[in-house]
């Protein structure tokens, strides 16, 4: 998933399998306490995530087992999706440093020449 750009699903879906294989529900309800409640995988979407990456050899099948009559597939990550997973958790965390230090220096230019913020607020 390198070439492109990783979307937060993905990335939340990553984030979900580090500490262990786990079941597609498990995933679903890993990623909406990972997010805060924000990110609300539905099946659908979860396993167009999981087959792209594991398309991209970030994720695969750990094993299958039958639960109450049902096929349940657990996935898990990979060396490769877990350095993948650690880029972009980097990257992700330079944009945010990036960001967050250009809006200090102009809330500190704007407090120095005495004008309010772009929000209408003090600086």
């Amino acid at each position: 998933m390198t070439p492109r750009m990783m979307t937060e699903p993905a990335f939340l879906v990553l984030t979900a399998l580090v500490d262990e294989p786990c079941h597609g529900y498990g995933i679903v309800r890993e990623v909406e306490r990972l997010s805060g409640g924000r990110v609300q995988l539905k099946v659908g979407t979860l396993y167009g995530v999981l087959d792209r990456l594991a398309g991209d050899g970030l994720v695969a099948l750990d094993r299958e087992e039958v639960q109450q009559g049902r096929l349940r597939r657990y996935y898990r990550l990979t060396d490769s999706g877990s350095r993948t997973l650690e880029a972009e958790a980097v990257r992700l965390a330079e944009n945010a440093r990036t960001a967050v230090d250009r809006l200090r220096a102009r809330h500190a230019q704007h407090a120095q020449h005495g004008r309010p913020s772009a929000a209408g607020g003090p600086a």
